[in-house]
């Protein structure tokens, strides 16, 4: 059900419970998580997350992605989209949010841009594909910089987990 997207360097794949150590290992990562509620995430937490992305997957039929290294195999992080539903307008709510997420020892390498690249072209070519959102904390200039290679652009601020946040827009076809 979960499509294989493999790139030059990268494989993106269904995430399987195997994953969960490296998975949860990322979002305890200070790097990682100093743009994202600044503070590790719980393992239980995590958990909650790591399900929530199968049943995107099962109850959408989009999702996020495992990001893996096509030479080895390693876990790097995720991508895809999701179904937030984070209350913070309909304008954002309407449409599937993007995210990506690596490991701090996969930073600055061109890894991030690949897979999420990687990510909107199978998205775009869905029935479903077109419009979808992202919410990037200000200050996370490599973020912005994906963002904004991809085309989106930004709605409006807001606040998410006490940190303020750009919420942006893309519509792949316009």
């Amino acid at each position: 059900m979960i499509p294989v997207i493999e790139t030059e360097r990268l494989i993106l794949r269904g995430m399987v419970k195997a994953d969960f150590p490296a998975f949860a290992a990322i979002w305890q990562e200070p790097e990682v998580v100093r743009f994202i509620g600044k503070k590790p995430r719980p393992l239980t937490e995590s958990w909650g997350v790591f399900l929530k992305i199968a049943g995107n997957w099962a109850i959408e039929g989009f999702g996020q992605w495992a990001i893996t290294r096509r030479e080895d195999g390693t876990f790097l992080g995720q991508t895809g989209f999701f179904t937030g539903r984070r209350g913070i307008g309909e304008d954002f709510d309407a449409a599937p949010e993007a995210g990506w997420v690596l490991t701090s020892a996969a930073h600055g390498m061109g890894y991030g841009r690949e897979a999420v690249t990687a990510a909107h072209r199978w998205f775009d070519a869905q029935d479903f594909g077109g419009v979808s959102h992202a919410m990037i904390e200000k200050g996370h200039d490599a973020s912005f910089a994906i963002a904004l290679t991809l085309g989106y652009q930004p709605m409006r601020e807001s606040e998410d987990l006490g940190d303020p946040v750009v919420l942006m827009r893309r519509d792949a076809r316009a």
